[in-house]
């Protein structure tokens, strides 16, 4: 790809160099770099606990001396299944200080999702919380686990509330009782014990993995992705340069999105530990404290997701808070209605970029910039030696031109080797170098992407093509829709047809022939939705990104039910 087919170069802030010279190093060596250069700067403010840079180096060091005296050896996975603590953030570069492999687990899985994660993974150690126990207990025998390591939320706090926290979980029956047997089900403060240390010296960062991260599942079984140690690196010194307006000087990021997805690892961990920010974890988005937060702890940067900035928009005394602090707002994993980023400027004051990225890219591949041109709706460029096409969906060989819609592939250092143990499903989607995202994107003559929809989601109707992104634009326009989405599902004469789920705002009133009326004045005839559903709320991945499988899942239920009603009925 030379500079004719690169047009987003020209688009570049004056300080984003075209193309970087890497530091190949651990990605532990931010945490080094920051313990180093601001020994004594607060790293981590969780309630009345403060870990300070020199401190959480050290901490991680414990760790991994003590993961190593367990048996842990590099290369061995070591899954973390937490809510955003600061054991969390200890506890993973503790496991890449000790040359393991961090495989981070939603705290939120059911059964089959945990036995499939931790089989396929083979982790042989896992770092937990006691309010857990009660359903990995069961599982036991099933996950090949050897070494359970369990904390507490009190063991978060400091004097008082570590006492108060755990006084009140007694009297109110959550406390759990844990069997501590001193071999495989091991307290958490056994990894901090003593005061031996441990850091691996990593000569090979490209060839070393980091982390497997796991797949959201969305579009099928979770898959682990290969990380390595440069693959995530790299990522982040793509970053800096394109953030550096917004984050040089002193910055408190508000880690909101969960550690266990690459969205919030990258953005809400490793980033603001390249630039020894301060960092305040949430276990749990709660709109309100949010706002407190902002506000008591002068944040700065605040990474989210579409649904989170919503949230925030929706509170009634909203406009009781400063927000002033903040200089950036990042947003990803889903695409972000243009309504809402232009009330969120016009209510806050500041500013919402959109970006895009995927777990096989450790994650961010584009950005919008901060001081050029800002087009809500896009993704916006793609960072520094990241290049981008949009090809044709049928042979994903031909290059489309500007404007015309295909499927988004990406190569870049930051892009993954592959996925864990599947060298079919790596086969499918990296092809010669390049990454096939399953997105469907247009590039505009001035090189901004936009995402039109996944590649799986394209509804057909009487053979016309269909994006339900662009359907869900219009129903978010309706002042009183609060979210909406859409999905195809089958018809017996047109292929599909459009079904779409609305959750109104509180105490509206609507009624389908109100969003059809709607949708009307905005859509060519064949992307009208024929079927409204109205609902309390939409089924979302952690992240907030909206799962249409799921609706898709209960739209075949509805099928089979009438179905077998109907066979009873003859």
């Amino acid at each position: 790809m030379d500079s004719m087919e690169k047009p987003w170069l020209a688009h570049y802030n004056e300080a984003v160099p075209h193309t970087l010279t890497y530091q190949e190093a651990p990605l532990f060596q931010f945490l080094d770099d920051a313990a180093d250069s601001h020994p004594n700067k607060r790293a981590v403010i969780f309630q009345n606990t403060t870990i300070r840079y020199k401190q959480l180096r050290e901490l991680s060091e414990r760790v991994a001396a003590n993961l190593r005296a367990e048996g842990i050896q590099p290369g061995d996975r070591v899954a973390v299944m937490l809510p955003n603590l600061p054991q969390t953030i200890i506890a993973f570069w503790g496991i890449l200080k000790a040359g393991a492999v961090a495989v981070m687990t939603n705290p939120l899985y059911m059964d089959k999702e945990i036995v499939h994660q931790m089989r396929d993974s083979q982790s042989r150690a896992l770092v937990t919380l006691d309010l857990l126990w009660p359903k990995l207990e069961p599982l036991k025998d099933h996950l090949g686990i050897e070494k359970y390591f369990i904390t507490r939320i009190s063991e978060a706090l400091s004097f008082p509330l570590n006492l108060l926290y755990d006084f009140n979980s007694k009297r109110s029956g959550v406390s759990r009782s844990i069997p501590f047997d001193g071999r495989s089900v091991l307290p958490w403060k056994h990894l901090l014990q003593g005061k031996k240390r441990f850091s691996i010296a990593l000569e090979k960062p490209k060839e070393t993995l980091a982390i497997l991260q796991y797949t959201g599942g969305t579009t099928g079984v979770s898959k682990g992705v290969l990380l390595t140690h440069a693959n995530l690196h790299v990522n982040i010194q793509q970053i800096l340069p394109t953030l550096r307006h917004a984050s040089s000087g002193a910055n408190t990021f508000l880690a909101l999105l969960p550690y266990f997805h690459v969205y919030g690892l990258s953005t809400c961990l490793c980033l603001p530990t390249a630039v020894a920010a301060t960092i305040v974890p949430y276990p749990r988005f709660a709109p309100l404290d949010v706002l407190k937060g902002i506000q008591k702890y002068r944040a700065t940067i605040l990474p989210g997701a579409p649904s989170i900035y919503i949230a925030l928009l929706q509170q009634k005394n909203l406009g009781g808070f400063d927000l002033t602090s903040l200089r950036l707002c990042i947003s990803g994993s889903a695409p972000m209605p243009v309504e809402y980023l232009k009330k969120f400027a016009d209510i806050t004051g500041a500013r919402i970029i959109e970006g895009y990225g995927l777990s096989e890219a450790s994650p961010i591949t584009h950005l919008n910039p901060i001081l050029k041109a800002n087009k809500p709706g896009s993704i916006g460029i793609p960072l520094p030696d990241t290049e981008a096409r949009i090809v044709d969906m049928e042979t994903g060989s031909l290059s489309v031109p500007a404007g015309c819609p295909g499927e988004l592939i990406i190569r870049g250092p930051q892009v993954a080797s592959g996925y864990w143990n599947r060298p079919d499903e790596t086969a499918g989607a990296f092809r010669n170098g390049w990454l096939y995202t399953g997105d469907i994107a247009v590039m505009d003559e001035n090189g901004y992407f936009s995402i039109i929809d996944r590649k799986k989601d394209m509804i057909v109707v009487g053979g016309y093509n269909v994006y339900p992104r662009e359907i869900d634009e219009v129903l978010h326009e309706h002042p009183l829709v609060k979210e909406a989405v859409s999905v195809g599902i089958p018809h017996p004469t047109r292929g599909e047809t459009i079904k779409a789920y609305i959750v109104p705002i509180k105490g509206a009133q609507l009624a389908k022939e109100d969003i059809i009326a709607h949708c009307r004045k905005r859509l060519a005839n064949y992307k009208i939705p024929r079927q409204v559903e109205f609902r309390d709320e939409l089924p979302k991945t952690t992240v907030g990104k909206i799962l249409r499988r799921a609706l898709l899942a209960d739209e075949q239920q509805k099928s089979l039910s009438a179905a077998s009603k109907k066979t009873g009925a003859l």
